[in-house]
């Protein structure tokens, strides 16, 4: 999430509660902790140092907290509201001892050389305009042998936007950075990391926004209506509207990630 200074936050109070309504409590991007399991499938992070990059209001770093045993967890995001809003969630669990959350500026993340064994991030690096500049800073903050585990929303190429994806990113009306896959795996690759792998999961969330779709113009829209108002609500339903074309077309594609920086390298 982009923030400069004495610019509004994208993700403000309104923006929380609404995704909180359709996404669950804490969580700012789609499949709840189903699909942050999918994300960490495979890897141990039981006694291990954890960084939830882009960690929005810390649905899923609470998730990973009380679910993989990590030694400790750190969240980070850029944007205050969201930051201030996992804090509270935090201690209303009673992990604020287990889970601590960072805020600061765009730019270098604010962590020393090899400071984490896994770096996690969900749909948050599509903020990141330059994404050759914040997989160095991933490979920084990582360990030797530690893990890169993402998931994030890409486009299928990197040409221009059709005019359906433009109409889409028009109406997120958010800094969203999008890139291909291909040129992920190429900025993972000039940051040290191997062993790469990306995984489309266009087909998954094609069916789930439509459902998604299908709730706000019903009772969920309504529930959603009361809270943030009904105008806020039809904006989404247009924004659904634009991005399920581009799903269904291919262009917008939601991507697993997965990397690990090697084990002889240097901090």
């Amino acid at each position: 999430m982009i923030e400069t200074a004495g610019q509004e936050p994208e993700y403000d109070e309104a923006a929380i509660c609404f995704l909180e309504v359709l996404w669950g409590e804490g969580y700012l991007s789609p499949g709840g902790p189903e699909e942050v399991d999918r994300v960490l499938s495979g890897l141990d992070l039981s006694g291990r140092r954890v960084l939830d990059l882009g960690c929005g209001a810390g649905g899923i770093t609470l998730h990973i907290a009380r679910t993989y045993g990590p030694a400790s967890i750190v969240g980070f995001d850029v944007e205050k509201p969201v930051i201030e809003k996992a804090r509270q969630a935090a201690e209303a669990a009673g992990l604020s001892d287990r889970v601590t959350f960072v805020r600061a500026a765009p730019g270098g993340l604010p962590f020393a050389d090899g400071s984490f064994d896994v770096v996690f991030s969900k749909d948050a690096l599509v903020h990141v305009a330059d994404k050759d500049a914040i997989f160095r800073e991933i490979a920084r903050v990582l360990a030797p042998g530690g893990v890169f585990a993402a998931s994030d929303w890409m486009i299928g190429h990197d040409g221009a936007p059709s005019p359906d994806m433009r109409a889409y990113l028009d109406a997120e009306g958010l800094s969203f950075g999008m890139a291909s896959a291909e040129r992920y795996l190429k900025a993972m690759a000039g940051a040290g990391l191997v062993n790469l792998r990306a995984e489309s999961r266009n087909g998954w969330y094609r069916d789930v926004a439509r459902e998604e779709l299908a709730r706000l113009r019903g009772p969920l829209g309504a529930e959603a209506a009361r809270i943030v108002g009904r105008a806020y609500v039809d904006k989404n339903i247009r924004t659904w509207e634009a991005m399920q074309k581009v799903l269904d077309s291919g262009e917008h594609c939601p991507t697993h990630l997965r990397g690990e920086k090697p084990a002889g390298a240097g901090l």
